[in-house]
């Protein structure tokens, strides 16, 4: 059994995000979504908890995929899950960079290699860090065509 691992902060997870995991599933015989706490990205708009929540309940129709969390580096997990392989999503070039940097990091530590999935142009402007913002600034109505429904209705609930 192949088994991928989708590391992310997924806060929130988008429709970009969605896309990767529904292409990781029928890639893969098993695939873990995973969220993490990045303090790279500030402060989080959703908890642990309410992130897992709306991945669990937006990747529902998906029995291949499972959701995790983790605080550890992402080979750690990937050893501990029995990931084949860490799947990361690409949207624009310069996501390339900075990924392919530590895709190579990761299997120099690990062996673990990374597979590349490319976004749909359609969600490739989309960024988490863009929807907290202007969920934050009163547009929580506004990002819901950018994500799954149930974040959407989380979102709305948050700041709508």
């Amino acid at each position: 059994m192949r088994t991928a691992l989708f590391p992310g902060s997924f806060d929130p997870l988008h429709n970009g995000h969605l896309e990767v995991i529904e292409s990781g599933a029928g890639l893969f015989d098993h695939v873990v979504v995973a969220a993490m706490r990045n303090p790279q990205k500030g402060e989080p708009l959703f908890t642990y908890e309410e992130r897992r929540d709306m991945i669990e309940e937006s990747v529902s129709h998906l029995p291949n995929v499972d959701v995790s969390f983790f605080d550890t580096l992402v080979v750690d997990l990937a050893r501990k899950v029995g990931a084949d392989v860490i799947v990361k999503g690409l949207r624009v070039a310069s996501d390339f960079e900075h990924e392919l940097q530590m895709a190579q990091m990761n299997e120099a530590i690990s062996g673990v290699p990374t597979v590349f999935l490319p976004c749909a142009s359609s969600s490739s402007f989309i960024a988490s860090s863009l929807l907290r913002e202007i969920a934050r600034f009163g547009g929580a109505s506004r990002v819901s065509s950018m994500v799954p429904a149930p974040v959407a209705k989380r979102v709305e609930e948050k700041f709508g």
